[in-house]
């Protein structure tokens, strides 16, 4: 099977294969055994400081002398509504006495927020060649100085607007992330309704629209849908949970144990843990919220707030309080490396011919 296309020519990768940015579960050694197969590792920054930023960088090309991406967050930065804030505060106070789960309160003016203008210079200074982003369009000062350094810009788009939108700007790729897909959607069409098209009818409507390549996301698992997406016209495709319970993700055990174990009715679009939209496994935190009927603050004020929560139910192994990201398709490769569950995507899909 001949798998050279634009991707690989321009990412300079052997398979038109990414491993999805999941931040809380991809790891360098992730990103580098992906990247050292002949795919493509996207390493998530997100939301993390300079420091933190070049911290992982430096470890994944410690691992690695393949190329791989860096993830950011393109988004702007809402104003806090303090009383909000302090209402959700009091509410995940009082849930996590009721269940076990005592954790430090942290005073909402001492919040601090990176953005990605803030992580740019440190992935020009380490020669990052290729930089993915999500939940916006990098501003017009930032794409010049990546594309003045020669770094290949992937956008994200959850329907036809936003690919458009996209298109206008000096972007190399852009990922069609369908509804199915695992974690945060990648939308950003302010005071528009949450796109929620499927991965067929927004790849089928980009590509027809769109000359640049464009990568499909969205319950992509195995060799059949991987092979249905380039049959749609998709010069690739980026894959999350099929990676979520390898020895390289950081998922605590009873998270990995519920992606595997999961069925297609098992996930739902929350925005209870990050004030995002977001597609994950349903759970105990999720019920509370959604029937306190608390309004959720904005990402990433909610994100902030529910971290400290998150955390010590993460220490205590308990999958009922924290986010379980999660596509509608459950892994169908059960193998305990990320280099093992590349290789085996590989071969089906190369098994179909």
């Amino acid at each position: 099977m001949n798998w050279e296309n634009q991707l690989t020519k321009t990412a300079r990768i052997h398979y038109p294969v990414i491993q999805a940015p999941m931040l809380g579960v991809t790891t360098p050694e992730m990103v580098a055994a992906v990247s050292n197969e002949g795919g493509l590792g996207s390493l998530p920054v997100g939301g993390l400081s300079p420091e933190k930023t070049k911290e992982l960088i430096r470890k994944t090309k410690s691992l690695t002398q393949k190329p791989f991406a860096v993830n950011l967050f393109a988004h702007s930065l809402p104003e806090t509504d303090t009383e909000n804030a302090l209402q959700m505060q009091e509410f995940l106070i009082a849930l996590g006495k009721q269940n076990g789960i005592s954790f430090p309160v942290t005073l909402i003016t001492a919040f601090s927020f990176y953005t990605y203008q803030q992580q740019i210079p440190v992935l020009i200074d380490e020669q990052i060649p290729i930089v993915s982003f999500t939940f916006g369009i990098l501003d017009d000062n930032s794409i010049r100085k990546l594309k003045e350094n020669h770094i290949i810009l992937i956008g994200t788009a959850t329907c036809l607007e936003e690919a458009l939108l996209l298109n206008n700007k000096d972007i190399d790729m852009i990922v069609a992330q369908g509804i199915e897909a695992g974690g945060h959607r990648g939308s950003f069409l302010e005071h528009k309704p949450l796109p929620q098209i499927g991965l067929t009818a927004l790849l089928s409507e980009i590509t027809h629209h769109i000359a640049k390549p464009v990568l499909a996301s969205g319950a992509i698992n195995n060799g059949k849908t991987i092979k249905a997406a380039f049959a749609m016209g998709a010069s690739g495709v980026q894959i999350g949970t099929a990676f979520i319970a390898t020895d390289e993700s950081i998922a605590i055990p009873a998270y990995k144990e519920a992606v595997l174990a999961a069925q297609d009715t098992d996930s739902e679009l929350t925005r209870t843990f990050s004030g995002r939209w977001a597609r994950g496994l349903k759970n105990r935190f999720m019920d509370a919220l959604d029937k306190a009927g608390i309004s959720i603050p904005p990402y990433p004020v909610q994100n902030s707030l529910t971290t400290a929560f998150r955390q010590i139910a993460q220490q205590q192994n308990n999958k009922d309080f924290t986010n379980l990201w999660s596509g509608q398709s459950a892994p169908k490769i059960h193998l305990a490396k990320s280099a093992a569950v590349f290789r085996e995507l590989i071969r089906q899909t190369e098994a179909i011919g």
